[in-house]
């Protein structure tokens, strides 16, 4: 997928915790979504053929696809891109996660295009892990100003809809997309 395609603003972090639904959820996303594909639990073999399905649906659906990993894995699998903290200048569409101020000044030399920053708010992902909050979390987007911030962590729809636009590009999400496939 070439950079000059917009950036999605809607982003599907796949998990586990989907199971079957996963490819039903990709399929309710709004055309030119992003999905960024995890699972990290398969062995390469079974991660791999997972990876196919997965891309093939987004191929239909117009969104794009980042592979949670190494730049040289997302080439050969096709990705458009990668989620990893990482060296710089790529290819592909670059992603990175970051939770706070000294991940972003780290990572932000590398020049990633997207900063997936979280926890913004409580996550079934993260039990017990404190969130940022939404004045923490601003405060932190406008750190990595470079590269276009996505919310993540307990988001959903509406919740996105109360984040000031100037300072993030978009958000992220598990259980709002599990939630819409059951």
């Amino acid at each position: 997928m070439p950079r000059s395609h917009p950036l999605p603003k809607i982003w599907l972090m796949t998990d586990a915790r989907f199971g079957d639904d996963q490819l039903r959820a990709i399929q309710q996303l709004p055309a030119r979504s992003g999905v960024v594909f995890r699972h990290y639990h398969l062995a390469t073999q079974q991660r791999r053929a997972l990876f196919a399905k997965v891309l093939r649906m987004c191929r239909r659906r117009g969104h794009i696809v980042l592979l949670a990993g190494d730049e040289r894995t997302a080439l050969r699998w096709h990705a458009d891109g990668f989620h990893q903290r990482s060296r710089g200048q790529t290819k592909l569409l670059h992603s990175a996660p970051v939770h706070n101020a000294r991940e972003i000044a780290s990572v932000k030399r590398r020049g990633p295009d997207l900063l997936f920053l979280s926890p913004l708010f409580d996550t079934n992902s993260h039990p017990g892990t404190r969130p940022l909050g939404p004045l923490q979390f601003q405060r932190l987007a406008k750190l990595g100003k470079t590269a276009a911030i996505i919310a993540l962590g307990g988001m959903t729809r509406q919740s996105a809809q109360m984040l000031c636009p100037r300072t993030i590009h978009g958000w992220a999400a598990i259980d709002a997309f599990r939630k819409k496939a059951a």
